[in-house]
């Protein structure tokens, strides 16, 4: 029939209702089946223990999966929002794992959520508190004086602020979609939060900490059609396909469990780092001390997504140019925020180069497999091989545990030995008889893990 026979029309239209009806029946019992595979997925599943804990913060060690180890640790500080599993979240499209592969040890911070008391946290406990204490951990640990760093987003943006004010701790540093720069090139976020609209500040009076839904809804709202319409029509195409469900899923997931953001941080994130840009000026300070990136001379690595919407390359780039290290590079991928994570061409491309950038900034020397075999256990092997030697009264009396410097004690290297002295506990006899809670203000670590030091001295 002809084209424009109006029989015919009316006949295309009522076949093509009826394959849709018939399509949206089938999809409608694939869906059905599919609820489960959805509730079911699995994220983060790349194996790790917990090496270290401080309030809510837990500093994880993923099993190593190659036979010999880079010198050098990495150690990943992700942003305070989000859960860092999608850091880890398939294991063909995992970060951890491409690190782990190439043979680096690898930690990564898991912030948690603040609870109602942190509302209080500052960037200075952020940065010189908590970093500062996984970098010692992991310091110890590995046995070097200085670790390789791995910052995402608001991660990124910290890493770069305790490289200024630490940096002879960190041998390389990483940026991954960090927002350094803000100068009127910041996209939609920086236009939302400048501050002839904005002020942070009644955000926290309002609520304490910053909500995880308040935060999620404004960057789902940086692209509706695409969060809000476009990935569930996908889906609804796609519902047969189990790779395709299970990865939507996956997604889903982090996207949906948002964390807390400490208000006070948040005030202080907003006000001199995206409305005043005091960062990239060279004009910020956690309390008193100057946060001087201009003097920043370790090998820094940005890793940008071209079309990353919430953190452009713009916010980013910029740095390499007022840091003083004449090794500053920028690996540019193209992609958006989340795809530098888990997109397939991130991994195939862009993940090699910069496992393979951070093994060019490593000691050629392999570590030992176990990375928690760092310090503390080379010094207590040291101790049990003076005991055991033979006709040495004196070499033995000097190793005792209960007679020598705090540093004995496994846990405590350096850094804290130091602090423990400066509060008149540098002994293990003086550590003995000291109050947990004291001894965890002095170090400014976890008073469970300094309960953990006093029951050693006590044995």
């Amino acid at each position: 029939m002809s084209a424009n026979n109006p029989f015919s029309f009316a006949l295309n239209v009522q076949r093509e209702l009826l394959e849709t009806a018939v399509g949206s029946v089938q999809r409608g019992a694939v869906a059905g089946e599919q609820v489960e595979r959805i509730q079911d997925v699995e994220v983060g599943q790349t194996p790790s223990e917990v090496v270290y804990e401080e309030n809510k913060l837990e500093l994880l060690h993923y099993e190593a999966r190659t036979d010999e180890q880079h010198g050098t640790p990495i150690l990943a500080v992700y942003a305070l929002i989000n859960k860092p599993f999608i850091l880890d979240l398939q294991p063909d499209r995992s970060v951890v794992r491409r690190l782990l592969d190439a043979g680096h040890d690898v930690y990564l911070i898991d912030w948690n959520e603040p609870s109602r008391l942190d509302r209080h946290l500052t960037l200075d406990d952020y940065v010189n508190r908590y970093i500062d204490n996984c970098v010692d951990v992991v310091r110890e640990r590995s046995g070097v004086d200085r670790i390789n760093v791995l910052g995402y987003c608001m991660g990124g943006t910290m890493s770069a602020i305790y490289t200024a004010l630490h940096q002879e701790k960190v041998r390389a540093l990483g940026l991954m979609a960090a927002g350094l720069c803000f100068n009127g090139e910041g996209g939609v976020l920086e236009l939302w939060g400048d501050d002839e609209f904005y002020d942070p500040r009644d955000v926290v009076d309002a609520y304490g900490n910053v909500p995880a839904e308040m935060l999620d809804i404004g960057f789902a709202l940086m692209d509706p059609v695409a969060n809000f319409v476009s990935k569930y029509v996908r889906l609804y195409d796609n519902l047969e396909n189990d790779d395709f469900v299970e990865n939507f899923a996956r997604m889903e997931r982090w996207l949906s469990e948002g964390i807390d953001l400490a208000g006070e941080t948040y005030v202080q994130f907003l006000k001199e780092i995206y409305q005043s840009n005091k960062l990239h000026d060279n004009e910020m300070y956690l309390g008193d001390e100057h946060v001087d990136v201009g003097s920043i001379d370790v090998p820094v690595l940005q890793i940008v997504g071209e079309y990353d919407h919430l953190i452009p390359p713009e916010t980013s780039k910029p740095f390499n140019d007022v840091v003083a290290s004449e090794e500053a590079d920028i690996f540019e991928h193209p992609t958006g925020h989340i795809g530098l994570s888990v997109s397939g061409s991130s991994h195939q491309a862009l993940w090699p180069k910069v496992a393979e950038w951070y093994v060019e900034h490593s000691p050629d020397e392999p570590a030992a497999t176990d990375g928690a075999e760092g310090a503390g256990d080379e010094r207590d092997q040291a101790v049990e091989i003076e005991i055991e030697s033979p006709g040495d009264d004196e070499r033995v009396a000097e190793s005792d545990p209960k007679g020598t410097d705090v540093e004995a004690i496994d846990g405590i290297g350096p850094t804290y030995a130091e602090r423990l002295r400066d509060a008149g506990l540098g002994t293990v006899e003086a550590l003995r008889d000291a109050d947990a809670a004291a001894v965890a203000e002095a170090t400014g670590v976890g008073v469970k893990r300094a309960e953990g030091w006093l029951e050693q001295a006590r044995r």
